[in-house]
């Protein structure tokens, strides 16, 4: 059986990685000049109260090659087949690294089978493809198919957010300066989503925080089309940032107004954290488009 590898950035529970055997490269963070990564991390209360009550401005990092061609010459100690589902490109140079790496290991083993998938997806957007990645796998599917259905259905993973401000989006270098205006605007909150390069686009803003939390589902309503029996009999994710009672407002919405039920719901780790800030809500299913 193939291997199915991501990066941290897919903010999915340690719990979940484990029973499914997923392994993990972690993208790092720094915090008052200490970096944090696998080896060192701050919990996650820690870090968003850092942000929330003592204004620290944590930044990030990405993967370089020779840190994934030492993470990806681990894997292979278990599997010759790996599928690495990375963090869009988008919005990190970490693909470009795995590849830089993933060039030097074919060389060096030329009977290894690694295909590499820009999921152009973040945080649970890209959780939800390690997850179709996954049923597909324990279906029986070969490395190659399921690489071949992630190709042809990643845009079909829909991401929708709302941020309480835009400003640790635009430090970071996410969004314009001008997108980056909105978020001085009180009581005013910013709608997002993730487009097909993998960028992240203002679409909307809505005046109050609960509007705002409605209109992420409202969005899903519009954007589910043919695969709404999917997201009924599968699963959708929500990820938030420090806001554990706003994500399951957002699931008790999409129960009562969609009939989906089976929704994981997982705080947004700090790397992603870092550049959405606290009291992020995001929405990810199968849609249509976009």
């Amino acid at each position: 059986m193939f291997k199915i590898v991501t990066d941290n950035t897919a903010d999915l529970p340690k719990e979940y990685l484990e029973a499914n055997h997923i392994d993990v490269v972690s993208l790092s963070y720094i915090v008052d000049g200490v970096t944090y990564g696998k080896e060192k991390e701050l919990s996650v209360e820690e870090f968003y109260k850092g942000m929330r009550e003592e204004g620290k401005m944590p930044t990030t990092s990405q993967v370089n090659p020779e840190e994934a061609k030492e993470f990806l010459t681990e894997v292979m100690i278990e599997s010759k087949e790996i599928l690495y589902l990375a963090f869009s490109s988008g919005l990190s140079g970490t693909y470009s690294s795995v590849n830089i790496a993933a060039e030097e290991l074919r060389e060096e083993n030329p009977d290894l089978k690694l295909i590499i998938i820009d999921t152009l997806s973040a945080s649970m957007g890209e959780g939800l493809v390690v997850h179709k990645a996954i049923k597909l796998r324990d279906e029986g599917k070969s490395l190659e198919e399921t690489a071949e259905w992630i190709e042809n259905h990643k845009l079909n993973c829909v991401h929708v957010f709302t941020v309480d401000d835009l400003f640790h989006l635009h430090r970071g270098g996410r969004v314009s300066k001008a997108a980056a205006v909105l978020g001085t605007l009180v009581a005013v909150k910013p709608k997002l989503h993730v487009d097909d390069e993998g960028h992240l686009i203002l679409i909307d803003k809505v005046r109050g925080r609960k509007k705002a939390l409605k209109a992420l589902v409202d969005y899903m309503e519009e954007k589910m089309g043919s695969y709404t029996e999917e997201n009924r009999s599968d699963m959708i994710m929500i990820s938030h940032g420090d806001s554990l009672e706003d994500a399951e407002y957002v699931r008790d919405q999409i129960k009562e107004r969609l009939g989906i039920e089976n929704c994981m719901i997982n705080s947004i780790g700090p790397t992603i954290g870092t550049h959405a800030g606290p009291g992020t809500i995001a929405l990810f299913f199968m849609g249509e488009s976009r």
